[in-house]
């Protein structure tokens, strides 16, 4: 099990695009993705469990409801969300593309993201798609990458390879996902592919199994999107005997996949709207697994310590705080708290109570990039780790004018 260079692209028989094709006023930004295997692939996915869905989502859950899709499509910069008419343009979508791909409309996985509410027009999707299909290249992923994102930064993707039944497999993923991120799946974008060959079922069941340790587990804003889903598309091109069942082979497939999704993960929290910092928290010593995560996404999720966290202030009763109305059954003087990062780890808490410390060296390390937020509630013998951002000045600036 190894990182390898690519995102998408680096399995075996898969192909992306991305361009411009005039949703986004600004030319220089790509605002329309591809992604496409060369034969057709188990397929699993996972929702926003926001009441408001996008219509791409809706139109997505039928078409692979029978478990196989071939290719994706995600717009950017105008989301299909609220609209009279967003069932009509999705469908569409698909069928535009399925045209040119010479493939079924249900065998289509459509996406959007973007602003909410805003009237969608067919019309550049119709037009861009030629290009789209004809730019399709194993270098495109990169493309691919950049035409899904909003208010990102910067492209997000990661590979890994890994070895099934003597057969070497590769899986790869993009993402997109810098605000309106919390903890209720799916709150972004994510597209993963493989050659590993996996029938559906397992499919589905890696995926729902693994969102609750990684995707589900980060937390930007508070905010659960509209219209973000994360899908896996497997082609079976490796060519190692299908994964049918429980075993070892699924064992190094979830491996894998975990590989790829905290990657994404940090990547995700990393570039948060206006974040400087990427906060981790790791929890341990919880008397159960539900304990530790709800603990874990509580620290990550307070305002007030991702602000202490921006000003680089161990203001460690901020932590304890968020954990005492985190509804967590925890006994709350037991619980020890350390700041971690590249320049040392320093103890802030014990036993729920407050311990002599150099503010100077706590300062020094929480102004570096990566901060770890470690609690330990010596109860138990379950952990968790969740993933957020500092919250800075500019949360406020980017979502202010977000829409205008």
């Amino acid at each position: 099990m190894q990182l390898i260079k690519g995102g998408v692209t680096a399995a075996k028989g898969f192909k992306a695009s991305g361009v411009h094709c005039g949703i986004r006023k600004n030319r220089t930004k790509r605002d329309l993705a591809l992604i496409y295997s060369e034969v057709p692939c188990t397929a699993a996915a996972t929702y926003t469990t926001n009441l408001v869905k996008g219509a791409p989502l809706t139109v997505t859950k039928s078409n692979i409801s029978n478990g196989f899709a071939q290719a994706v499509i995600c717009n950017s910069g105008n989301a299909n969300t609220c609209n009279a008419n967003g069932i009509e343009i999705a469908t569409l979508t698909c069928e535009l593309l399925a045209k040119n791909l010479n493939i079924s409309a249900t065998d289509v996985v459509v996406a959007s993201t973007g602003v909410i509410g805003q009237p969608l027009d067919i019309t550049p999707i119709k037009n861009g798609i030629p290009e789209l299909v004809s730019t399709l290249s194993v270098d495109g992923g990169e493309n691919a990458a950049e035409a899904i994102m909003t208010t990102d930064t910067v492209k997000k993707e990661v590979a890994v390879e890994f070895t099934v039944g003597g057969k070497t497999c590769k899986m790869g993923g993009i993402a997109k996902g810098s605000g309106m991120i919390h903890p209720n799946m799916a709150t972004m974008l994510v597209f993963i592919t493989t050659d590993c060959k996996i029938n559906a079922e397992m499919l589905q069941k890696a995926l729902s199994t693994d969102i609750k340790e990684t995707f589900n587990m980060v937390s930007i804003d508070g905010d659960t999107s509209t219209n973000d889903m994360v899908t896996v598309l497997a082609n079976g091109m490796a060519g190692n005997e299908e994964i049918a069942s429980d075993g070892e082979d699924f064992k190094t497939f979830m491996k894998a996949l975990n590989t790829v999704t905290v990657n994404l993960c940090r990547m995700i929290a990393s570039d948060g709207e206006g974040a400087t910092k990427l906060l981790e928290c790791v929890v341990s010593g919880a008397k159960t697994k539900d304990i530790a995560k709800t603990v874990a996404k509580s620290v990550i999720c307070s305002s007030l310590t991702k602000a202490a966290m921006f000003g680089a202030d161990a203001n460690w009763g901020r932590v304890l705080c968020s954990i005492g109305y985190s509804g967590a059954n925890v006994d709350v003087n037991k619980i020890d708290v350390y700041f971690k990062s590249i320049k040392g780890e320093i103890q802030v808490c014990k036993n729920g109570a407050g311990v002599d410390f150099s503010e100077e060296k706590a300062k020094e390390i929480l102004l570096e990039k990566e901060i770890d937020i470690i609690v330990n509630l010596n109860d138990g013998e379950f952990g968790s780790t969740a993933w957020g951002c500092d919250l800075t000045y500019d949360y406020v600036k980017i979502n202010g004018d977000y829409r205008t």
